[in-house]
C-alpha cells in the first residue's frame, strides 16, 4: 500500500501492505488495492451512546439543550467515548491504542465482520510481512486470549490478515465493535460547518444507518475516520473523470485485481485480450497474474496502458527494494512484458471507451485508438470518500485530499525513495479539533501507504487524546525505501535533473520494454 495494499504472483506474489485502497492496498489495487465499503467499519451498533461504558468525563459545560458535555463528548449519563469509523487494520489498532489509554472506543463497522473491505481482496498477497502487519498494542490485547502470532517472516494474503488477526482483535475488543451499520454523516451537535458560536464545546454527532434501515445519532468527544478508500476506485479517464462510455460498459470493466483462482473470474479472462490501466503495484499484480494464466490458457494477452512513459523506475525498486516481496512484484510485471504476455502502450490517457461488436476500443486524448480488447481492468488508484464529513472543518491539500500538514510529506509529485517523515497527531490535525482521518484515508490519493504508518498514526493520536503530548510528539517511523525515485504524480517527462546525484534517488535512464500495441506508443 508503499501503498501498498497489493499482491504478487508465486515467488513474486506479494502485495502492498495495506489494503488495496483500504487500509489497505497497500493498496491492493487501486481499485484500492471489489466493492466493499471501505468503511470497513462504518457505524454499526443498535445501542445508543448512552449504553457504552463510561469514562470519567472532563469538567462539563452546559449546552443550550441542557446536554452535559465535557470536551464535546458526553451525554446525560456522563459517557465519554471516541468513535472510530471502520473495523479494518488501522481502525482496530486505534481502538486498541485508545483502550490502552483507558479511553473508551466505539468502532462502527458497515460490514458484518471485521476487515470487511480487506476480505474483498482476500486472494491478494501483501508485500509486507506479518512482522509489519501486527500493531504492538493490539498484540498485547490479544495475548490473554491465547492468540498465537503468525510467523513474522511470512507474507499473508488479505484473507489471512482478516481471519488470523483482524477478526480475533475485533473479538477481543468485544462490544466496543458494532457491526452492520454505516456512518452517513459527522458534524458538531447543533452546528453546521458555518457556525462558530461555542463550536468547540459541542460533542461530535455521528449519524448511523443500520442494516435494517433504522437510523441513530451518536455523540462523541472525538472521531477517528479509518474507513479507508476501497469504496472509491479511480476511473479510467486520464482527467480523473470517468471516460466517455465507461459507465455504459460497466459490465466489462473491473476496478480490482481479479481473483483468477475463482473459476468464474478465470473464465472471464482466459484466452482473451485484457487492457490493464495503471502503473502501480495493483497493475503489476494483474499483469503478473494474467501472464501466469497465459501459460495455461493460450490466447490470453494483456495490453498494459500507462499514462506516462516507461523508465527504469517504472517497475519499482526490484532487488534494491527494502520490501523484497514488493520488489519481486515489479520484476514479475516486467517479465510479463519481456516474455510477450503483455504489450505496453505509453503516454496514453483514455478519453472514451467505445463498443466494437462484442469488444471494446479505448480512445486516447491524442486521438489514438487501440486495438479491441475483451475486458478492461482499471487500476488507477483510490480516492477518499469525504461526503459524510463535509460538515466538519477539515484542512485538506487541494491535490491529494490528504490533511494539509501531512500532504507535503507524502506528495507523489516530489516524494522519492519511499521515505516518509515521522508524523502523527500534529500533522493529522484539522481546524475541527478532535477530528482525524487516519490510515489510507489520511493519504488521500497518494499511493504510498503502509500499515505500519497507520499504526504509528493512531498511537500518536491516542496519546494526544489522553493529554500525553510528549508521547504524541515522539513519533518514530522508518519506512522501507524502494531504491528508486519517481512518484505516481509525475507526468510523462523522463528528463533527468541537470545535476543528478548518485544513489537511490537518481532518476534512471529511460528503458524500452516490450512490444507496442498496434495502437502505437
Amino acid at each position: 500500500m508503499s501503498e501498498n495494499a497489493e499482491q504478487s504472483v508465486n515467488a513474486a506474489r506479494s502485495v502492498g501492505a495495506v489494503q488495496p485502497g483500504g487500509e489497505g492496498p497497500a493498496r491492493p489495487v487501486s481499485g484500492a488495492k471489489p466493492g466493499a465499503s471501505e468503511q470497513s467499519g462504518a457505524a454499526a451498533g443498535a445501542q445508543s451512546i448512552e449504553d457504552a461504558p463510561a469514562l470519567t468525563p472532563p469538567p462539563p459545560s452546559t449546552t443550550g439543550s441542557g446536554t452535559s458535555t465535557g470536551t464535546g463528548t458526553s451525554t446525560g449519563t456522563g459517557t465519554v467515548i471516541v468513535i472510530v469509523i471502520g473495523a479494518g487494520p488501522i481502525g482496530l489498532a486505534a481502538a486498541a491504542r485508545l483502550a490502552e489509554r483507558d479511553i473508551e472506543p466505539v468502532v462502527l463497522e458497515a460490514g458484518a465482520v471485521a476487515g470487511a473491505a480487506v476480505r474483498e481482496w482476500a486472494h491478494v498477497r501483501l508485500f509486507s510481512s506479518w512482522a509489519e502487519l501486527v500493531d504492538p498494542a493490539a498484540e498485547k490485547l490479544l495475548a490473554p486470549t491465547g492468540w498465537v502470532r503468525p510467523d513474522p517472516a511470512a507474507y499473508p494474503t488479505g484473507g489471512d490478515w482478516a481471519v488470523q488477526y483482524l477478526q480475533p482483535l475485533a473479538d477481543a475488543l468485544g462490544d466496543r465493535v458494532r457491526y452492520g451499520a454505516r456512518v452517513t454523516g459527522v458534524s458538531r451537535t447543533g452546528r453546521d460547518r458555518v457556525v462558530d458560536a461555542d463550536r468547540a464545546a459541542q460533542p461530535f454527532t455521528v449519524h448511523v444507518r443500520h442494516a435494517d434501515g433504522s437510523e441513530q445519532r451518536l455523540l462523541a468527544r472525538a472521531v477517528i475516520d479509518a474507513s479507508g478508500t476501497w469504496s472509491a476506485p479511480g476511473p479510467l479517464g486520464g482527467d480523473g473523470l470517468p471516460a466517455l462510455g465507461e459507465r455504459a460498459v460497466a459490465d466489462r470493466v473491473s476496478y480490482r485485481v481479479p481473483d483468477l483462482k475463482d473459476p468464474a473470474v478465470r473464465a472471464r479472462y482466459a484466452g482473451r485480450r485484457t487492457a490493464v490501466v495503471g502503473s502501480g503495484a495493483s497493475a503489476f499484480t494483474a499483469l503478473a497474474q494474467l501472464a501466469e494464466l497465459a501459460d495455461e490458457a493460450p490466447g490470453t494477452h494483456a495490453v498494459w496502458i500507462l499514462r506516462r512513459g516507461i523508465s527504469g523506475s517504472t517497475f519499482g525498486g526490484g532487488s534494491a527494494d527494502q520490501l523484497p516481496a514488493r520488489g519481486a512484484l515489479g520484476l514479475a510485471a516486467r517479465a510479463a512484458v519481456d516474455n510477450g504476455h503483455a504489450d505496453a502502450v505509453t503516454g496514453f490517457r483514455t478519453t472514451s471507451v467505445e463498443r466494437d461488436g462484442d469488444r471494446l476500443v479505448l480512445v486516447g486524448e491524442d486521438g489514438r485508438r487501440l486495438d479491441p480488447v475483451d475486458e478492461v481492468i482499471g487500476l488507477t488508484g483510490f480516492r477518499p470518500d469525504l461526503s459524510y464529513v463535509e460538515e466538519l472543518r477539515l484542512s485538506l491539500d487541494e491535490r491529494l485530499q490528504a490533511p494539509a500538514g501531512l500532504a507535503p510529506l507524502i506528495d507523489p509529485n516530489v516524494h522519492s525513495c519511499g521515505t516518509v517523515q515521522p508524523h502523527g497527531a500534529a500533522e493529522l490535525a484539522h481546524p475541527e479539533q478532535g477530528a482525524y482521518l487516519v490510515g489510507m484515508k489520511s493519504y488521500g490519493r497518494a499511493p504510498t501507504f503502509l500499515a505500519m504508518t497507520g499504526y504509528e498514526q493512531v498511537r500518536s493520536i491516542a496519546a494526544a487524546l489522553a493529554g500525553d503530548q510528549e508521547a504524541a510528539g515522539r513519533v518514530e517511523l522508518t519506512l522501507p525505501e524502494t531504491g528508486v525515485c519517481g512518484g505516481a504524480g509525475l507526468f510523462d517527462t523522463l528528463t533527468a535533473p541537470t545535476h543528478p546525484t548518485p544513489g537511490c534517488c537518481t532518476p534512471p535512464a529511460p528503458a524500452s520494454i516490450g512490444a507496442a500495441s498496434p495502437g502505437g506508443c
